[in-house]
């Protein structure tokens, strides 16, 4: 390349590197970029982040793989990444929200910082130990310490929810919660906004994150002594599922007898009849945006916490209470 412009291989390295400026004319770097081109150079990527001490890579650290939230905020991760030159590794925590273990043995050897979802600080202390940048999603900014957070309007969520269902004319005291059973932050939101919403603490059941599970759940709930509930809020789309096959094995129409919501808005809550009323989490956004905060912090830049705004859709499965 020094040869095709003309120029010394000090002048090229110094051009390539992006240090021309006061040591090399205009002219010059532009001779050296025309050669460039002609030649088809590529830079040596691992080469120059072996010598920035960057491996160009995060980590992002997810309860689950399969839930189709998380394969969304990868996505979103991935895009952002991408754009950036960075590479994204994908890592689900063998303990689910419990602590995770550092997949690489060293990942401050490995990494250049690390964006985790839905997960307690706590749980994440053998993969920061090592004083890599950390983002966190979905979690509590109070806990979050040193580490820029991205966070959904959860609370919000779960008032669009009572308040749509206390407009169709539920009461309050008519209205049961089927609660997620896993302790974090989201979760503890979503039940505590939920009861300042309706001014009350309505009746709930907590259910692993699975159809039958949810189902005995429902089953529970509705055996209770009592007038039944007229809708069942749920803290998440396969709940809600699950609670809908609960109702049909009672011989109970969803909205006719009891309305039921869900969170998320995942593909399934329109492939059930009646399609499901839950809340649009923008997910493909939380991981752009946990991206976009992890390259800031790496530069250098202002990283402040970020809070997204969700959508109530309203669908199929409420309706105003059947009088009786």
């Amino acid at each position: 390349m020094a040869r095709a412009a003309g120029v010394s291989q000090a002048t090229v390295s110094l051009v390539m590197g992006d240090k021309w400026r006061g040591r090399v004319s205009e002219r010059t770097a532009g001779a050296v970029r025309d050669a460039a081109e002609a030649l088809g150079y590529r830079p040596n990527l691992a080469a120059r982040n072996l010598r920035l001490g960057r491996t160009r890579t995060a980590l992002l650290v997810v309860p689950s793989i399969t839930n189709e939230y998380f394969a969304r905020v990868y996505t979103g991760a991935a895009r952002v990444a991408g754009e950036n030159g960075f590479g994204v590794v994908l890592y689900p925590s063998p303990e689910g929200v419990g602590p995770a273990r550092d997949p690489f043995g060293s990942a401050q050897a490995a990494l250049d910082g690390i964006i985790a979802s839905s997960m307690a600080a706590d749980a994440l202390a053998a993969l920061a130990d090592g004083g890599l940048p950390l983002v966190m999603l979905d979690a509590d900014p109070a806990e979050a310490g040193p580490a820029a957070t991205v966070n959904l309007a959860i609370a919000d969520g779960m008032r669009q929810i009572a308040r749509h269902l206390l407009g169709l004319g539920h009461r309050p005291d008519r209205i049961a919660h089927l609660a997620a059973g896993i302790d974090t932050w989201t979760f503890h939101v979503r039940g505590q906004a939920l009861a300042d919403a309706l001014g009350t603490t309505p009746p709930a059941e907590r259910s692993a994150v699975a159809f039958e599970d949810a189902r005995h759940a429902t089953e529970r709930l509705l055996a209770r002594p009592g007038p039944r509930p007229t809708a069942l809020i749920c803290d998440d789309d396969i709940l809600a599922i699950g609670a809908c096959k609960a109702l049909r094995r009672l011989g109970l129409r969803v909205p006719d007898d009891i309305s039921v919501t869900g969170y998320d808005d995942f593909a399934l809550a329109t492939a059930v009849e009646p399609e499901l009323t839950t809340v649009r989490l923008p997910a493909d956004a939380v991981g752009a945006d946990g991206m976009t905060a992890l390259l800031d912090t790496l530069e250098g830049r202002p990283v402040t916490g970020v809070e997204l705004p969700v959508e109530l859709v309203v669908r199929g499965s409420t309706a105003a209470p059947r009088q009786t």
